[in-house]
This record gives C-alpha cells, structure tokens and sequence, in this order.
C-alpha cells in the first residue's frame, strides 16, 4: 500500500500529518449574520427584559392579588379553589371513580400514568420522522392530552359557584369575640358556627354576623323562623338560650 500524500501510518491507521485545532470561527468573518454577545445581543435581551418587567409591575398594581379573609378552619361550608393550574386536577376529584374511597385513584394513580407517559414518550416513539404526520403515536397522545386539561378545566369552571366564592372570601370588620361567653358557647353548641364560622365572619351560604345592626328580638326571629337561605327551625335550644344568644350576636361590633 502506498503511502498518502500528508498521511503517515500509525499502526493500521492514518491520520493527518499536520493537525488542525477545531476552534470556530469569530463572528466577524459572517457580517451581517451575527453580532457580538458582549455589548450587542446582551443589552438587547436586556431592553426586551425591562420591557416585560415594566409591563409586569403595571399589571401588578393596576389588578392586586385577590386575598382573602384568614382562614377559618370551623368553616366548613368553604368552597376551595386551586389555582387555574391545577383546575383539571381539582375536577378530576369530583368525579365518583377517583374521590370518596377511590381517591388515590384520582390524586396518584391517573396523574402518575398521565405524566409517565409523557416521561416514557421519547422512549417509546424513537422514530427519526419531526413531522406530526409522520408520528401518529406520540401525536395522538399529546392531542389526547391537550383536550383533556382543556376539557377538566372548562368544566371546574363552569361548575364553580363564584358568587358564592365571593362572598366566602370577603374581607370584612373584625370583632373580638369571647368565646367563654355564654353566649357563645350556645352558637357553637346549636351548630351555627358550620356555617357563619368561629370568628362570625360568614361563609359562602351566610352572612357574618358582626355589626348586623339587629336588635335581640330581631335576631331571635330570624333565628326561630329563618331568613334567605337559613331554613326555619334551626335553632333547637330554649326560650331562655335563645334570648342569651341573640343578645350575644346582637352586640358584637368591629373594632
């Protein structure tokens, strides 16, 4: 065999003689098609970012957070909401097959298979095809996918009583209440605080009963006879607690 021109054996191997690093080139040998990252391309990333952050901070202050009152954790007529993330998540819990009994279906089981898939993906369809035609499984996965959140989170919302979500998280006047007042160990004792809560503050199905305005007889009808969506007959104490806890709601007022 002969001997190539700029070749040498090495072994059974040929390599060039003389070597060449494998350095690119600087940007300057392609005008026109690039630029310097230090000042030119960083300061324009830099001028897209402040825009963004300004528009950010108008957003901010033009529409705060939406807070609520404290939590109530004796209020059990709440209504939660996850965040607009998670909404296909929370409609998922409503449904029989993955709530009650079943709900490790619904918080691990479906998720865990959901996003293992995704993780498996790349292992499953090894194809060398880009096209979305081209790749039916992993396209039709991901559809499937897609119209699912999009469907769990239409329905979360459609189906969430925001009125009353509302008027749940309605910041309003606090009271100091005594709660080893006689008083109010009757309110608890006669189930009002599951709906109007421990501090009085309302629910999402009553109102708060702080500064109501309401004289002792006044609420003592309401009490006995109901108002709005607060059935008749609820209470089920005697004249005598009836008359102690009207005078206890009647007085309470914000500080």
């Amino acid at each position: 065999m002969h001997r190539g021109k700029g070749m040498k054996f090495v072994g059974d191997s040929r390599v060039p003689v003389n070597r060449k690093p494998n350095i690119p080139k600087d940007y300057s040998e392609y005008p026109g098609k690039t630029e310097a990252f230090w000042p030119n391309f960083l300061l324009k990333e830099w001028m897209v970012g402040a825009v963004f952050l300004i528009g950010y901070l108008c957003l901010t202050i033009a529409h705060p957070s939406p807070l609520e009152k404290i939590a109530d954790p004796s209020d059990t007529a709440y209504i939660p909401l996850p965040d607009w993330y998670f909404l296909f998540l929370y409609q998922l819990l409503k449904y029989t097959y993955a709530s009650g009994p079943y709900n490790v279906i619904g918080a691990f089981i479906i998720p865990g298979l959901a996003f293992g898939a995704l993780m498996l993906a790349p292992f499953i369809d090894r194809g060398p095809e880009r096209r979305p035609s081209k790749r039916p499984l992993a396209t039709g996965f991901m559809l499937l996918a897609i119209a699912g959140i999009f469907y769990l989170t239409w329905e979360s919302v459609a189906n969430h009583d925001w009125e009353a979500a509302e008027q749940q998280g309605k910041i309003v006047a606090e009271a100091e209440i005594d709660k080893e007042a006689e008083g109010y160990k009757i309110y608890e004792a006669q189930g009002c605080i599951s709906c109007h809560g421990g501090e009085l503050a309302g629910g999402a199905g009553a109102p708060a009963l702080i500064d109501t305005g309401l004289s002792p007889e006044e609420v003592a009808k309401i009490a006995k006879e109901g108002q709005g969506a607060m059935p008749a007959g609820i209470f089920k104490g005697t004249d005598e607690e009836l008359q102690k806890l009207s005078e206890f709601i009647s007085s309470i007022e914000s500080k």
